[in-house]
């Protein structure tokens, strides 16, 4: 199940081979004993098959039927391992390296099933907010992107001290939950949490996601800016919940030598079982470029902060990024 969950839901390539590989290994482990095993079952007559609890034969959610495998992995091969310490202590230990193993998988799956995909699943459009790019007051021009249709505010201030930037990021968290946006906080995870917004967005040369993850949790948002499909790949397993996929287009804001073009932001969007949003040098017309590709969602800065009416500008680059789906699902 695991197997299939990565190599079919994750489109993880290393992953799957990790647990194929622990397949294999414990079936070379275990021949020895599988005729032993399979003579003595009793179908008929085991107890346990009449015995279930009221939760058995449900499940919530995919995530649910994953971390249910996960958890009995570890404890099956805890069983398999101590019964056959009284037949072969060799093999034993052989199926005791391959349940460390399996706690390790176990740690990188239940990573990727933080609750915050889903909700980043709904975003087509994140505005990073930085005043130093805002025609208007910044709180101001905050709203009326979200106005503008915007499922996402990301707070980027590099260059505030931590007090100043803690109560920005409280007002951007209390704007998010009145318009029921989702509110991230670029680079602090400590100024996230203390600010009660939704998570927290790195870059590559920012704290790991995976630390990240261990500090905020399970339940917050994680973002990760990649530039190739191998550091997205990570990212998911790290336990991020969306990526950043560019440089894209040229950006005014923040110059980048080296621009991937669609191409990256494209198979990022197929690969991945994450959200990928398309970064840098977005604007409407290069929002409509995107979505004829296949990209249907983008982080967007100085196209709505630096427009004369960021509600209409962050409306237009919304509507091109959502063309081509609606057009698609036509007959």
């Amino acid at each position: 199940m695991l197997e299939d969950y990565a190599r079919f839901t994750l489109n993880h390539a290393a992953l799957s081979e990790r647990l194929k590989t622990l397949r294999h290994d414990f079936r070379t482990a275990t021949e020895q004993l599988q005729r032993r095993a399979i003579a003595a079952r009793n179908t008929a007559g085991d107890v346990g098959t009449g015995i279930t609890t009221q939760t058995e034969q449900t499940r919530e959610s995919s995530a649910a039927v994953i971390t249910a495998a996960a958890k009995r992995l570890g404890e099956a091969l805890r069983t398999i391992e101590e019964y056959t310490k009284t037949l072969d202590g060799a093999i034993a230990e052989q199926l005791q390296a391959l349940r460390y193993r399996a706690y390790d998988l176990e740690r990188d799956i239940l990573l990727t099933l933080s609750p915050g995909r889903e909700r980043m699943a709904a975003v087509t459009l994140c505005v990073l907010v930085t005043e130093s790019l805002c025609r208007r007051p910044w709180l101001e021009t905050a709203r009326l992107a979200l106005e503008g249709g915007a499922d996402c505010l990301q707070l980027r201030e590099k260059d505030l001290e931590g007090k100043e930037l803690l109560s920005r990021a409280e007002q951007i968290a209390a704007l998010c939950r009145e318009f029921g946006t989702i509110s991230i906080i670029n680079d602090r995870p400590d100024i996230a949490l203390l600010a009660g917004a939704d998570g927290v967005h790195v870059g590559q040369g920012d704290l790991p996601a995976r630390r990240v993850r261990q500090l905020i949790g399970p339940d917050l948002i994680v973002g990760v800016s990649t530039h190739a499909i191998d550091q997205a790949q990570q990212a998911v397993l790290d336990g991020a919940d969306y990526v950043g996929a560019g440089p894209v287009f040229t950006s005014t804001t923040k110059p980048k030598p080296d621009l991937l073009g669609i191409a990256y932001a494209v198979a990022a969007s197929k690969q991945l079982s994450v959200p990928a949003l398309a970064i840098s040098g977005i604007t409407i017309a290069s929002a409509a470029e995107l979505a004829a590709a296949g990209v249907h969602r983008a982080a967007v800065s100085s196209a709505v902060l630096g427009a004369d009416d960021p509600a209409a500008a962050a409306a237009a680059i919304k509507a091109a990024l959502q063309r081509k789906v609606a057009s698609a699902e036509s007959p």
